[in-house]
């Protein structure tokens, strides 16, 4: 898999659909994609490699008697579904995960490096808005990056 970028604005059918983006699907070079809920009302998708990945390291990391392990096995891993593409290129969001995200018309859809997120467009540009005075602190963090 090569590495996922861009953002990228799209629609989403009556029937849930959303065209993925031609760059991205190239970069995926799959049939089958895994999406779950993500973080801020997203949706996350991986590739059947990248969230075996990112599922073992939660299930590896999480005790089934901690509450908050719970809670984050819940969010993340309970709702993951497989979807594949259709001939045209697209996607059904399933229902569930529509809803979580609040998928309507209109959505935002990036390359995060190695998976990607799709966001309402409207959610998306009210989450920018309200993140832009911590984004510099959150930034700063990163001190390790050199140039």
């Amino acid at each position: 898999m090569n590495l996922l970028t861009g953002e990228y604005n799209n629609t989403i059918d009556e029937k849930g659909r959303v065209s993925f983006p031609v760059k991205l699907r190239t970069a995926v070079n799959q049939d089958v994609l895994i999406i779950t809920k993500g973080l801020d009302t997203c949706l996350w998708l991986f590739t059947v490699e990248e969230w075996d990945n990112f599922a073992a390291k939660i299930m590896g990391n999480a005790s089934m008697m901690k509450r908050k392990n719970l809670d984050v096995i819940r969010h993340f891993i309970a709702p993951a579904q497989q979807v594949e593409f259709d001939k045209s290129g697209r996607l059904s969001i399933p229902q569930t995960l529509r809803e979580y995200a609040h998928l309507s018309k209109d959505c935002t859809v990036l390359g995060i490096a190695k998976y990607v997120e799709l966001w309402d467009s409207q959610s998306y540009s009210e989450y920018l808005a309200a993140s832009e005075d911590s984004f510099r602190d959150a930034a700063e963090e990163f001190n390790d990056i050199t140039f």
